[in-house]
């Protein structure tokens, strides 16, 4: 119930913060794709808490496990199943939510809905629910990447008041991405955005901002009118992160204040004989198939709700209280979010590669 994602590469993700791991069932997979688990925990280092002075201080490796799916190298094309283990739990500083919600976290919701919920860390409420994701969208990338050719690339865009603008999503590289902590791959922006994390971390606050993440390579033809289009899948992947208020994609919200000629992306034909548009301010989709050009999305994350100042707040018995929150959080998402649109991204691209595949390609005529 919830849980899973997908349709033809179709995953399901499991486990609490602080329960014994967490991990990913995939399922769809083709078969005799080599898999290297080097490859998938590349992923999860990028995404890992504890890896940079600006992310939680919580101590995980996340080294992860391939318990089926994978035989001497290869996918068989049965179920997948990635494991990662939680080591450095610490579910005593969550004592005091069992009873007390924390403003804007799930815990009131979890509450309503169940009547009854794991209360250390968030259980599945938590961003360690995206190991999974993330796992799983390593082997994603790697099956558009050998097939297609397509390049999957997230950075930091915008955090709080500062927004990077020289970057060019066309040409950006992982490298430029990984070449500092904020991955921002504008380094100038960067330095003045990790100096903002550290200083709101060490108020006790928190603050958010916007990630942007470009597919390159695509080919036409991706997508599944009317209620699948591309568009509407990559927003229900990207909204269903934790901590993700808003998604954009080309133009978004800024098309809005233009003129239908302003707007309008006019064709031409290449040197090489193919349609294709002067500009991108669709963003690689119309009518809610890709049209060849780059996917262009932004989502925006809000700041971590769980902060270290004192905030007004009710018990679960109806009391007013206040609340000056423990554990380990980060102090802004969006570093170890890049890793977690990426893949989601990749998640829903796959997914239409095979479903294409499988109505359109099918019969040669």
């Amino acid at each position: 119930m919830g849980s899973t994602f997908g349709h033809l590469f179709r995953i399901t993700t499991f486990g609490e913060s602080h329960g014994g791991g967490v991990g990913v069932i995939i399922d769809g997979c083709p078969p005799r794709m080599e898999i290297d688990v080097e490859e998938i925990q590349f992923e999860l280092d990028r995404r890992r808490p504890g890896q940079s002075k600006i992310t939680t201080p919580r101590k995980e490796t996340d080294t992860c496990e391939i318990m089926s799916g994978v035989f001497e190298g290869r996918t068989t094309g049965t179920p997948i199943c990635i494991m990662v283990r939680n080591k450095d739990q610490r579910p005593g500083d969550y004592s005091e939510m069992a009873t007390t919600y924390r403003p804007s976290h799930a815990d009131a919701t979890y509450d309503a809905k169940y009547g009854f919920r794991n209360y250390q860390g968030g259980g599945r409420s938590s961003a360690r629910e995206t190991i999974g994701r993330v796992a799983a969208g390593a082997i994603a990338k790697k099956i558009l990447k050998q097939v297609s050719g397509i390049e999957i690339i997230g950075y930091v865009k915008k955090i709080k008041d500062l927004e990077a603008t020289n970057i060019d999503s066309n040409t950006v590289t992982l490298a430029d991405v990984e070449s500092n902590i904020v991955r921002c791959p504008d380094s100038t922006c960067a330095d003045e955005m990790i100096a903002k994390i550290e200083a709101i971390g060490k108020a006790g606050d928190s603050i958010g901002g916007i990630v942007e993440c470009v597919a390159r390579g695509l080919p036409k033809g991706l997508g599944e009118p009317v209620f699948d289009k591309l568009e509407a899948d990559l927003a229900k992947g990207a909204m269903s992160l934790p901590a993700s208020k808003g998604f954009e994609i080309g133009s978004g919200f800024a098309g809005t204040l233009m003129t239908g000629s302003e707007h309008n992306d006019e064709f031409y034909i290449d040197e090489a004989g193919n349609t294709r548009t002067r500009s991108n301010r669709s963003g690689g989709t119309q009518g809610g198939i890709s049209n060849g050009e780059n996917i262009l999305i932004r989502v925006a994350f809000k700041p971590t709700a769980t902060i270290r100042k004192a905030q007004n707040t009710v018990t679960k018995d109806g009391e007013e209280t206040v609340l000056s929150a423990r554990g380990r959080h980060d102090p802004c998402v969006l570093p170890r979010a890049v890793p977690m649109v990426e893949s989601m991204v990749a998640l829903v691209l796959c997914d239409h590669l095979l479903r294409q595949q499988g109505q359109c390609s099918l019969i040669d005529w």
